[in-house]
């Protein structure tokens, strides 16, 4: 089929079987006969015309053998641009675009510009809205596409360790610079939108019915309301739709930050995906490892004597405890041996304790057990604690502050203080709503307490650690020390 609809482009008409053939590449080309054959069952299912050649008839007998040339119908044309659509979206790995955010910003100014104009001209207006539409459409459906092709990355387990990491660390700083401008782009798209309201009451009503007016004016007479009606809600619903890709609304967040968010949780599932190929390369046990290790000793066993010893083994299955096995036991077992696979109906009996029938029990009574001394491992589990209570109360004394101050004042963090403030940070952000300015929230012990406060269009705050730096927006925080202002109260 990829011969004949190559063979359309270059406008030629109809093929036979040896065209067809040699069309093929080589390496996959396959007999003649196998051809011809393949040509009558896609012209018995209508994606082919075949009709008969007579233009190398030179004898009578040729009208009797079955000569064809072939032609692509309509249907099969069809079929093959639907194959070609489809594998084309099914190998879609789509982008990022960060350009396009630019460009959304660009063309929201221009129609601000446009809206405060006494008289603006239609056809511009009109070209505007249709530049910033497909700019838009093209951002969210690359977005998609893209986070559908970082979500089979992710699940890809089985790829070159050598390979994948390379390509993760691409991929991070991609996803990091990508979040730096939709935090920064998004912020100011979201302002912009803001100014221009929605089409019910705002700047940017009049400039939609103006474009919807130049769609509908080449309708039929008849049918101009109807058209004109048409365009006006299409108009309406895409700037809705580009409104709630960027603006959140109480109990619905935008497309954009749901985005965000997406591409956030993106990287430590990178990271645990190579935290498990790390594990893989340095032969780390796991369960499923262990187990496919004793399937291959069961299967390379030698005999079902070895598996049944092999499976006493790896599963405990010992010998009943409360049967008597003394030496005339075993010398009767060494005389008459009873295979492992033995049923129980057919194996001879045991003898059972005749303490077990008499007591219930069979432990023999005699002197208990001396009480092992347990200090040590006490004395050193009590220092353990201690240097943990000792780490914990560092790292709040570290994280502690005196009122409010911005996130990027927090200068550098040590590991034990980070682990700390990525805690309370997490909670408090739990917490926060759309429309929320301020929050606050305490930790589950009740020793810390962390006042989130938001602060548009300060930029971004970095936050240094000894593994590497934390970018966010910038917010007011203040963190408070319960334990320390508890203890001081009692003293009081």
């Amino acid at each position: 089929m990829g011969v004949f609809v190559r063979a359309k482009q270059e406008f030629t008409v109809h093929l036979r079987p040896e065209d067809v053939h040699l069309g093929l590449p080589p390496e996959d080309r396959p007999p003649l006969e196998g051809v011809a054959t393949a040509l009558e069952r896609l012209a018995r299912w209508g994606n082919l015309r075949a009709d008969p050649d007579t233009s190398r008839v030179t004898a009578l007998e040729d009208f009797y053998r079955a000569r064809h040339i072939y032609q692509l119908t309509r249907a099969g044309e069809a079929a093959e641009e639907a194959l070609t659509a489809y594998d084309a979206a099914l190998g879609r790995r789509g982008e990022l675009q960060a350009v396009a955010l630019a460009d959304i910003t660009v063309q929201l100014r221009a129609l601000l510009a446009l809206a405060g104009q006494p008289g603006p001209d239609p056809a511009v207006v009109h070209l505007s809205l249709l530049a910033l539409v497909d700019r838009f459409s093209g951002l969210a459906e690359n977005a998609r596409a893209f986070m559908n092709s970082l979500q089979r990355t992710v699940d890809l387990h089985e790829a070159e360790v050598e390979v994948f990491l390379a390509y993760k660390q691409r991929l991070i700083e991609y996803l990091e610079r990508f979040i730096e401008d939709l935090v920064t782009r998004g912020a100011e798209i979201a302002g912009l939108l803001t100014e221009l309201g929605t089409p019910e009451a705002g700047p940017v009503g009049p400039l939609l019915r103006l474009a919807a007016e130049r769609e509908a004016s080449d309708a039929a007479p008849d049918a101009a309301s109807e058209a004109l009606a048409g365009a006006e809600r299409r108009w309406e619903g895409r700037w809705e739709g580009l409104r709630a890709w960027f603006l959140s609304v109480p109990g619905r967040n935008s497309q954009a930050k749901l985005l965000r968010s997406a591409a956030r949780q993106a990287i430590p599932q990178l990271l645990a995906v190579v935290q498990a190929l790390n594990e893989r390369r340095a032969g780390r046990s796991d369960r499923s490892a262990d187990f496919r290790e004793l399937a291959r000793w069961f299967a390379e066993a030698p005999d079902d004597e070895s598996r049944h010893r092999l499976w006493r083994s790896a599963f405990g299955l010992y010998s009943a405890r409360h049967l008597t096995i003394d030496q005339e036991a075993l010398a009767e077992r060494d005389a008459e041996p009873v295979p492992a696979s033995a049923s129980w109906y057919d194996a001879p009996g045991v003898r059972i304790s005749p303490q077990l029938r008499r007591t219930g029990s069979y432990e023999r009574r005699g002197r208990g057990r001396a009480v092992q001394d347990r200090a040590e491992a006490k004395a050193y589990l009590a220092e353990l604690a201690r240097k943990q209570a000792e780490q914990a109360a560092a790292a709040r004394a570290r994280l502690a502050t005196r009122g409010e101050i911005r996130l990027s004042d927090l200068d550098e963090l040590d590991r034990d203080s980070f682990r700390l403030f990525l805690q309370l940070l997490g909670d408090a952000l739990a917490k926060w709503r759309p429309g929320t300015e301020s929050v606050s929230t305490t930790t589950n012990d009740g020793a810390m307490e962390i006042r989130l406060t938001s602060l548009p269009g300060a930029g971004i705050a970095e936050i240094r650690t000894l593994d590497g730096v934390l970018r966010g927006p910038q917010h007011l925080v203040e963190i408070l020390d319960l334990t320390t202002e508890r203890a001081g109260a009692g003293r009081e």
